[in-house]
């Protein structure tokens, strides 16, 4: 090679620009309103958040609608939305996505939902709660689901149960005469449905409901035999419960039995996304906690990063994901990490919890990760999914904070991560589905 080639190597190479990774958190439920008991703050104004604090000082802010302005969104709608996705476009419902996620087949005609063990008075009628106390556990679903299993049939159709995380479940049905349609109903009386999106409640009666076709569907036999098998289907589980072994010993404990399910967000087909690969030219890995988000991510095409299962103590699994986030940002273009910490003391009005959960997710997960990250090679964002509001216990329409750093991004001035410090924030207000283009733009810049 001759000299003068080799004297002009260097500036080749230069030229070369090399795409930043992508460090994308998701905090499940972040987002709130002022408390009173909190001094009028939000738990996450709150909260002591060093790191989140000085990453927010380093780079820009906005705030988010994480799917359009008005909508209070269920989790799986607003994760659609955050990677990119028209969720109006793509969505099928919360059910398909579940089961996927959790190994059921969903062909197009079964109706997949995602369904809550709750606990109900002996009319089969009256909600006590719609999560057991939220003590059920895992295993002590697994014995209730054998139970459904084994000992209830229908009709006119077959199905499959299966529970996932403590009160959690998904449930499966499949018609034997014909396909069965999505359009109905919900049994579960704390979310409604507009259109495809689930949609929380901030007020509703305590009772079973009875699911029927949806406005629009009433002539459609497939949505009417759909209705009628979950009814059915929500009436014998019912009285297989209450004999169950399982709950007649938890009420022996003065526990709630988990003796009725409540079910939701149906679907009659699985989503066709575009790959976000070749949506991106990134390629993504995810670890998340939860059977919607799992299945968003591999119907996405992202890899599924395997994460230990929670030991419940935070200052043991936060540094632990910590590590694993590092690591996998040596393998992938981004990751994606969903963290659900924030959300379920939300839904059970405990802000003083979710105060806490929000600085462990500080203390022990970024305070593990930002001190060994490459910023200036790095796009790090966190954001949320919705808000979850401590006074309503339910999901709300309010907007969530962003915060995007590193790499070339300059500060544009905010001083704390929080609702009110992004609402002056040089990016604004975006949608969701913004938000990714955003990161892979400043990380080729």
């Amino acid at each position: 090679m001759k000299k003068d080639a080799l004297n002009a190597m260097p500036a080749v190479i230069q030229n070369v620009k090399t795409m930043k990774k992508i460090l994308y958190v998701v905090l499940d439920g972040l987002g709130d309103l002022p408390v009173k008991e909190l001094g009028n703050k939000t738990p996450l104004e709150a909260a002591v958040t060093t790191n989140l604090d000085q990453l927010a000082q380093s780079g820009k802010t906005g705030i988010v609608y994480p799917v359009a302005k008005g909508i209070a969104p269920e989790s799986d709608i607003a994760v659609i939305s955050l990677l990119g996705y028209d969720a109006h476009k793509y969505y099928t419902g919360r059910g398909p996505l579940e089961s996927f996620a959790e190994g059921l087949k969903v062909n197009d005609g079964d109706v997949a939902f995602r369904v809550n063990f709750a606990t109900v008075a002996q009319d089969g009628k009256k909600i006590i709660d719609r999560r057991v106390g939220r003590n059920l556990t895992t295993e002590e679903a697994t014995a209730l689901s054998k139970e459904i299993n084994s000992k209830v049939t229908l009709s006119n159709g077959t199905f499959e149960f299966k529970n996932t995380i403590g009160h959690r479940g998904i449930l499966v049905i499949r018609g034997m005469r014909s396909k069965l349609s999505g359009w109905i109903t919900n049994t579960d009386p704390a979310y409604d449905r507009e259109g495809v999106f689930g949609v929380a409640k901030e007020k509703f009666e305590n009772l079973v409901a009875v699911s029927q076709a949806m406005p629009g569907y009433e002539n459609s036999a497939e949505a009417k035999e759909a209705a009628a098998l979950l009814n059915e289907f929500t009436q014998k589980s019912n009285q297989v419960l209450n004999e169950a072994a399982i709950n007649k010993k938890r009420v022996s404990e003065k526990k709630m039995p988990g003796n009725v399910i409540l079910s939701r967000d149906a679907g009659d087909h699985l989503p066709k996304f575009p790959d976000i690969t070749s949506l991106f030219n990134m390629k993504f890995g995810s670890f998340v906690q939860m059977p919607v988000e799992k299945g968003i991510a591999l119907l996405t095409g992202m890899d599924i990063i395997d994460i230990p299962s929670s030991t419940g103590h935070l200052d043991v699994d936060y540094p632990v994901w910590a590590k694993i986030a590092l690591d996998s940002l040596k393998t992938f273009d981004g990751i994606y990490v969903h963290i659900k910490g924030p959300d379920e003391p939300a839904h059970d009005g405990d802000f003083k919890l979710k105060k806490e959960i929000i600085e462990a997710i500080d203390k022990y997960f970024f305070a593990n990760i930002l001190p060994k990250l490459d910023i200036d090679n790095t796009i790090v964002a966190v954001t949320a999914d919705h808000s979850t509001v401590c006074a309503i216990k339910a999901h709300s329409a309010d907007p969530v904070p962003l915060l995007v750093a590193g790499g070339k991004i300059k500060p544009d001035g905010t001083k704390s991560y929080s609702e009110n410090a992004a609402k002056l924030g040089s990016i604004g207000e975006i949608k969701g589905m913004d938000i990714m283009p955003l990161l892979v733009k400043f990380a080729k810049e």
